[in-house]
């Protein structure tokens, strides 16, 4: 383990850290590859599969899991529930972060990439995915402008005032871009009505796909508290991690229940206990993904961090499964050629998570980040 420092700041170079900077040289690499000669040599997509692993990793995937900035914000912020204090800054970056990595991931997948700017002076007004690009533009700006308040604690200290008294107005809107294009995402698979396995196609997918968000952000929550605890040893109460997995439990509960008087009303039941590959993989998304996880955050069991460790994985591993079967494992039974992808895929998937890892230890390491100005009032040794 080496810490290096230049202009001012610091990074630590921990064996784990150097395997993530060589995982996201090589991904960096790919993309590189991908720029130049396009999808062909580096992705197994065809005419019936435009959209492969980046779409449901990068975009899908990566937009739900980021989905605990705007749950912070709304809890925190809004409804002005002070003892989850200790996590909103965390929340706030892991979800930036996130969210960065999401447009970059659209930018790999779009196939004239250099055309990326066109639909910002080209408005498609009917088009479901113009929203969702909209959408996530404007949110991630309105993210920037947000960690403006911590940079500002550092660097460019005279606007800290300014980014201060913005802050109300940029989480109220900031609240309102996720709830668009969170549910539009599933709303992007609404056509595909004969495409997609009755049992993730409903009119409902909107509504499905924006509650998921809300309740994988506590799970994810938990899961980054407890790994950058451990990695900067600094520890948020448990009573602060349980609390926001029971509200998020609220939400999954009903969740649960929309999800069955769905499948009732579409008199699609009986697919669940078919034996194929797809009622199988419902199951075990309904049943590791939010039954367990219900059971153990209220239970005694998540009085731990461990416990809280293992219900945030198990609710995130859920949704991640539930972006997978819509877009992949749903649509595979009707269409024409198979799709599986690539090495190289994987590789430059891998190689966003690592940068977004990377990221979040430095800007921890050097800003204001795991202790709040309003939780412990001393400054951080990385800020002296």
């Amino acid at each position: 383990m080496k810490t290096y420092e230049l202009l001012g700041f610091k990074f630590t170079l921990t064996p784990a850290r150097l395997v993530m900077l060589l995982l996201s040289a090589l991904g960096l690499g790919v993309i590189f590859v991908r720029f130049i000669t396009g999808f062909g040599m580096v992705t197994n997509l065809n005419d019936d599969w435009p959209w492969g692993l980046w779409i449901t990793f990068d975009v899908l995937i990566g937009v739900a899991l980021a989905g605990g900035g705007y749950f912070t914000a709304l809890i925190v912020h809004v409804l002005h529930k002070d003892q989850y204090l200790p996590i909103a800054r965390s929340a706030m970056l892991t979800s930036l972060i996130g969210y960065l990595l999401v447009l970059a991931g659209l930018l790999v997948d779009i196939g004239q990439w250099f055309n990326f700017w066109r639909p910002y002076v080209s408005w498609g007004y009917s088009s479901v995915l113009f929203e969702v690009f909209i959408c996530i533009s404007c949110y991630t700006t309105i993210q920037l402008l947000e960690f403006g308040e911590i940079v500002t604690e550092r660097i460019g200290v005279k606007w800290h005032t300014f980014f201060v008294k913005i802050m109300p107005v940029l989480m109220i809107t900031g609240i309102i871009f996720p709830t668009l294009h969170q549910s539009s995402l599933g709303g992007l698979y609404l056509i595909a009505v004969n495409k997609l396995h009755p049992l993730w196609w409903s009119p409902l997918l909107p509504v499905f796909f924006f509650m998921s968000s809300f309740f994988v952000g506590p799970a994810m929550i938990c899961v980054e508290s407890v790994l950058a605890g451990r990695a900067f040893q600094h520890t948020v109460p448990v009573d602060v991690l349980r609390g926001l997995g029971q509200i998020g439990g609220g939400m999954m509960a009903l969740y649960l229940l929309l999800k069955i008087g769905d499948l009732a009303n579409r008199d699609s039941l009986g697919l669940l206990f078919m034996g194929n590959l797809e009622g199988n993989l419902f199951l075990l998304e309904m049943i590791v993904g939010i039954i367990i996880p219900l059971i153990l955050i209220f239970s005694p069991y998540t009085r731990t961090h461990r416990g809280l460790f293992v219900y945030g994985v198990l609710v995130s591993a859920g949704v991640v499964l539930n972006r997978v079967d819509v877009s992949l494992v749903g649509l595979a039974g009707q269409a024409a050629t198979s799709y599986f992808p690539s090495m190289w895929e994987f590789v430059t998937s891998v190689g966003f998570t690592a940068i977004g890892c990377l990221l979040y230890c430095f800007i921890a390491e050097n800003f204001r980040i795991l202790t709040h100005k309003e939780e412990a009032g001393h400054v951080p040794d990385s800020l002296h």
